[in-house]
């Protein structure tokens, strides 16, 4: 395969070239509370009930808007807005004129590099559906950022 995102602006790629670069990481799917009088973001360990955490992939994902309505997609347009988006994941670091990280499938050809770098959720999100709403803020995770 060519290295399309080195030719490549986000906004030159097509659908099938953006949805390869999610890395699989999970950290997207991952629950975030706003604090009302700051307006910090703050991440959670908490998954979308949506994601399989043991593959760090949706389970929906072609009808993830109609069941998660807050879902927000990631596209060229607005990454470069998002804030929370990790500081690992590969539209931001595309955005930012990085390379992608060693361990992005892209880059090592092998999927399961992302789990084994560390750099996914797969170890210690826990399903929003397991927990109840008035103890999320328990949850609240700073996680390394690569």
């Amino acid at each position: 395969m060519t290295e399309f995102w080195k030719q490549k602006s986000l906004t030159e790629m097509s659908q099938k070239e953006w949805e390869l670069l999610c890395d699989g990481c999970g950290r997207c799917c991952l629950l975030r509370l706003e604090d009302e009088d700051s307006g910090e973001i703050f991440t959670t360990r908490l998954s979308c009930n949506q994601l399989d955490i043991g593959k760090c992939r949706c389970k929906a994902y072609g009808d993830r808007h109609q069941i998660v309505p807050d879902c927000i997609a990631l596209t060229p347009e607005n990454i470069g807005s998002l804030d929370w988006i990790p500081k690992s994941c590969a539209y931001r670091r595309l955005y930012e004129g990085r390379e992608l990280a060693w361990w992005h499938p892209l880059v090592s050809g092998d999927p399961d590099s992302v789990h084994e770098a560390g750099i996914s959720v797969r170890p210690w999100a826990i399903d929003e559906d397991r927990v109840k709403e008035e103890d999320v803020e328990k949850y609240i995770y700073e996680y390394n950022e690569a």
